[in-house]
């Protein structure tokens, strides 16, 4: 096992600088990966590229470690893979994932057409595991339920998972925190990063201003229907959102989008409004075993990123799932991914139409 080839992708976190040193301690054959997507040319006028910061920390822990780094460019088809995506959906009134986009696209995709075919592992710093149940390759839960990413990685194919590796998939961040310093790593107190893969310290609002601009609309009270004032644009706002509504007598809370009209209907009474659902549908599927998701009589359901899961039944119809969910969801957003789960293991996942 020990002469296992391991591409490790490091990102100058403390998350992949531990998953690399501990592959370096089990004695694994290893090579160190970081892969620049950040959006230089396009995206230059916002500010200093922040990779570069990222990009010095990986040099140092893989110096420490006497591991070899080597620099990939992958802006190119990070933007036709990821970010064209992402600037479709918000613009046709979907919610983008674009970190799903990133793990199954570039990380788990590109990046293996680009290095050597002798690598047997692709190795990240997810908060996953992978563990194979007869025929199959499945996610599971990291041991950590808080920092668990499966909901990131669902929609990962059975190639990719078999040939995954998530180091720290078993332990918690206060432990993954306690290695770094047992390592003495250079990041070691380094803070975790936050938002989207390619934007690093930019605003996902900035970044929407670049490519689809401004078109005013109308802000409407949802309980009267009166017009309450106007705002820059449908593709800035989110169900459930009370940023950027810079109206007085708040907090006010988006409720509903009308995006053919340009239209934002907010209210005072988020919660106490009505406008969740417990049915929807569910397209583009990748399920592991379909024949375990409509057996199980323990599934549940992420409509989002985070712990909480909700129990759900499915009916299968010409390749979408009628999914049933066991209380009401007032944020359901057409374009995010549902991601199904028995116990620990993760099923695969879709995108809610």
């Amino acid at each position: 096992m020990i002469n296992k080839k391991i591409a490790v992708l490091v990102s100058g976190g403390v998350d992949s600088s531990v998953s690399l040193a501990l592959l370096k301690e089990q004695g694994f054959n290893i090579t160190a990966y970081y892969l620049k997507i950040w959006l230089e040319d396009e995206l230059s006028y916002l500010g200093d590229c922040p990779w570069e910061e990222d990009l010095e920390y990986a040099r140092k822990v893989c110096k420490q470690l006497d591991v070899e780094l080597n620099v990939l460019s992958l802006q190119k088809e990070y933007f036709a893979e990821v970010v064209s995506y992402t600037i479709g959906e918000v613009k046709n009134g979907r919610t983008p994932n674009p970190d799903v986009m990133c793990n199954n696209r570039i990380k788990f995709g590109m990046f293996l057409s680009k290095i050597d075919d002798n690598y047997d592992y692709v190795a990240t710093g997810h908060y996953a595991q992978v563990e194979q149940i007869g025929d199959y390759y499945f996610l599971k839960k990291s041991r950590d339920s808080f920092k668990d990413q499966t909901y990131f990685l669902a929609n990962l194919q059975q190639n990719q998972l078999k040939r995954a590796k998530f180091p720290i998939g078993g332990f918690l961040k206060s432990e993954v925190r306690e290695l770094a310093e047992k390592y003495d790593l250079p990041n070691k107190e380094r803070k975790d990063s936050q938002g989207i893969c390619f934007l690093g310290k930019l605003k996902f609002r900035d970044f929407l201003k670049h490519y689809l601009g401004e078109k005013e609309g109308d802000l409407i009270e949802f309980e009267s229907g009166a017009k309450v004032g106007t705002h820059p644009g449908f593709w800035y706002y989110t169900i459930g959102q009370r940023q950027n509504i810079r109206l007085p007598g708040g907090p006010w809370y988006v409720v509903q989008k009308n995006s053919s009209k340009n239209e934002i209907f907010i209210s005072k009474n988020y919660e106490a409004i009505d406008t969740g659902k417990s049915c929807l549908e569910v397209g583009e599927l990748n399920i592991i075993d379909m024949e375990r998701l409509l057996k199980s009589e323990n599934l549940q359901v992420k409509l989002r990123h985070g712990e909480k899961l909700y129990n759900c039944k499915v009916d299968y119809n010409k390749d979408s799932l009628k999914v049933e969910i066991d209380e009401n969801d007032q944020g359901i957003a057409a374009g995010q991914f549902a991601v199904f789960y028995e116990n620990d293991l993760c099923l695969g996942c879709g995108v809610i139409q």
